[in-house]
């Protein structure tokens, strides 16, 4: 048989394709920007046929459905990393948190989470009979290799992304067409607190570095101040429409790379319409499974890697908290500590933690005496290196937990230092 003439037997409604998914399977979702939302609502609209399926996956940018009272015992969500529509789930016990590196997702697949069902959004076929997963390569490979039963939702807005992507048409076992626009991220606003961030950030950056990004205000404030250097490269789990910005500037070249270089490497990608044109059919741009992209040993290829991500709380010893308000779960580990490791095994490479100095509109510091109970640890204190507030840069590589304290003291808020040297005080037995 042809693979057109598999593709066409293979067509299907998307309510005759959910109805594949069976009471107690788990299914796995693509992720973030890439999800299949036309499959998701078929799903949902079908619920009282389901008992307990389990629905996995990292950050949802859609509507999450599924995780609503009404369909408690149609659905259960097991987050690996919760967002803004999956948090009430998580935290009223309709849902579950799997802690987890970004990079080892994949693995579970063969271990603790075999996948029953796949649901996700791909190009059309190209000449060949393979299909592009677009935006969303990450776990999502790795999902569509494992599972016994794969439904796509093809899109024809979905862009045609080059590297480890396509997936013959052998592997689906629905096809649901269905065009319609992607989930788009759109660009952040930039306050003054950000800038200041960004300029700190930006001068820890070098001509020829490597960068990872994470999402938000902060790193497109430092992409902001990056536009007088000179042969930046990318290799990071995603990108936004910022990095298009210093493509067209001609400060991003990848040049220097020492992994791939003349390569944007990315495991997934969240923006607006403009950066899914910029990365369709496009030779420079390699995307690959997260278990590549982010692993480590991987990582630390790249010469002179620079890792930029975020916290919630970072304690006097330099503890960091990045996903949880004391016991209450918000986010996820994701890719920080992928490359916080990979950054510090790369020759020259440098991991900066950059946040705002206050929380909860300046009625909380970030830089505190302790962790509040029952937070998590996302990255421990041997894993940090520089922490980067508006008011400045803390370097804590290689520092005693004295040095570490007088340092982030000096980034935090001047409306908590005085609090904060007390602790110093009292924790060190010495004036401050």
């Amino acid at each position: 048989m042809s693979w057109k003439d598999y593709y066409n037997a293979h067509i299907e409604t998307a309510e005759q394709a959910v109805a594949r998914i069976h009471s107690g399977d788990r299914v796995v979702v693509m992720h973030a920007c890439g999800e299949p939302s036309y499959l998701l609502d078929a799903m949902v609209n079908r619920a009282a046929s389901y008992q307990n399926v389990e629905i996995v996956h990292m950050v949802s940018m859609g509507k999450a459905d599924y995780c609503k009272p009404e369909y408690a015992q149609n659905f259960h969500h097991n987050a690996l990393f919760v967002g803004a529509t999956t948090r009430a789930a998580v935290a009223e016990g309709r849902g579950d948190f799997t802690p987890c590196f970004f990079f080892e997702v994949p693995g579970f697949f063969h271990s603790t989470l075999p996948v029953d069902v796949a649901l996700i959004q791909v190009t059309p076929p190209d000449e060949n009979g393979l299909c592009s997963l677009g935006i969303s390569v990450d776990y999502t490979y790795e999902a569509v290799m494992s599972a016994k039963t794969v439904i796509a939702q093809v899109n024809e807005a979905m862009p045609y992304t080059c590297g480890k992507t396509t997936i013959p048409v052998e592997k689906i076992s629905s096809f649901v067409p269905h065009t319609e626009p992607l989930i788009e991220l759109a660009p952040p606003r930039i306050g003054e607190v950000e800038q200041a961030i960004g300029r700190n950030v930006a001068s820890l950056v070098r001509d020829g570095d490597t960068l990872q990004l994470g999402i938000g205000a902060i790193p497109d404030a430092v992409l902001h101040f990056l536009r007088d250097k000179h042969d930046l490269g990318i290799h990071s789990e995603m990108f936004s429409d910022g990095v298009v910005d210093l493509v067209e500037a001609g400060v991003i070249t990848n040049a220097k790379k020492t992994l791939h270089p003349g390569k944007f490497v990315v495991t997934f990608l969240m923006g607006t319409r403009r950066l899914y044109d910029f990365v369709n059919h496009n030779p420079d741009v390699y995307m690959a499974p997260v278990d590549y992209v982010n692993h480590p040993q991987v990582v630390a290829q790249n010469d002179n890697m620079v890792s930029i991500n975020s916290a919630v709380q970072v304690d006097l010893m330099g503890q960091v908290c990045a996903e949880s308000i004391g016991p209450k779960q918000i986010s996820g580990t994701g890719g920080q500590v992928d490359f916080i490791r990979g950054a510090a095994q790369s020759r020259g490479g440098r991991a900066i933690l950059a946040f705002p100095s206050t929380a909860a509109k300046g009625k909380a510091s970030r830089i505190v005496a302790l962790l509040d109970e029952g937070a998590a640890v996302t990255t421990s204190r041997d894993d940090v290196d520089y922490v980067v507030t508006e008011y400045g840069i803390a370097a804590l590589k290689g520092r005693t937990l004295r040095q570490r304290a007088r340092a982030l003291i000096e980034i935090a808020h001047p409306d908590f230092r005085d609090g904060l040297k007390a602790e110093y005080e009292r924790r060190f037995h010495c004036a401050y």
